[in-house]
């Protein structure tokens, strides 16, 4: 038998190899999910589900979510980044995004980058929206700043 990585449903791991400025965090060589086991966490009664990926691909460095609006739905929010960029991904559907005061068509395999401070919110069209968002390392507490009614 040839001494390998360690394995578990998923994950590959390689013995003694650590994650260099992590707090005592063993990083996998691979990780595989898939977003329909991961928890929705989408607020109650929203016509949408969120789902975060990053902790379950346990990744320091890389954010990775999924948001699946319903026909129509519209997030009932913006939000924008202290420091963290994001790209947008449509993988089905389409639908609008509002980024600060300008809005913007998307439609299947557009990608949409947006800076940290600009201020972003997303609306399905009438076939639903479904977009994958990728972003960098999450700053310890957290750089995401709120805005409510943005879409008035």
């Amino acid at each position: 038998m040839v001494a390998g990585p360690a394995r578990e449903s998923g994950v590959a791991w390689k013995r003694g190899i650590r994650c260099i400025g992590c707090e005592s965090f063993e990083m996998p060589d691979w990780t595989k999910k898939n977003f329909d086991d991961l928890r929705d966490v989408s607020p109650q009664d929203a016509p949408m589900q969120w789902r975060f990926a990053r902790d379950a691909l346990r990744s320091p460095e890389l954010g990775v979510s999924r948001f699946t609006y319903e026909p129509g739905a519209r997030m009932p929010w913006g939000h924008r980044h202290r420091v963290q960029e994001e790209a947008y991904v449509v993988v089905a559907g389409s639908g609008r995004a509002k980024l600060d005061d300008e809005v913007v068509e998307l439609s299947v395999w557009d990608v949409l980058r947006v800076a940290p401070a600009v201020v972003r919110s997303f609306e399905a069209g009438p076939e639903g929206l479904d977009v994958i968002c990728v972003g960098g390392r999450k700053p310890k507490g957290g750089d995401a700043e709120r805005f409510e009614d943005f879409w008035d």
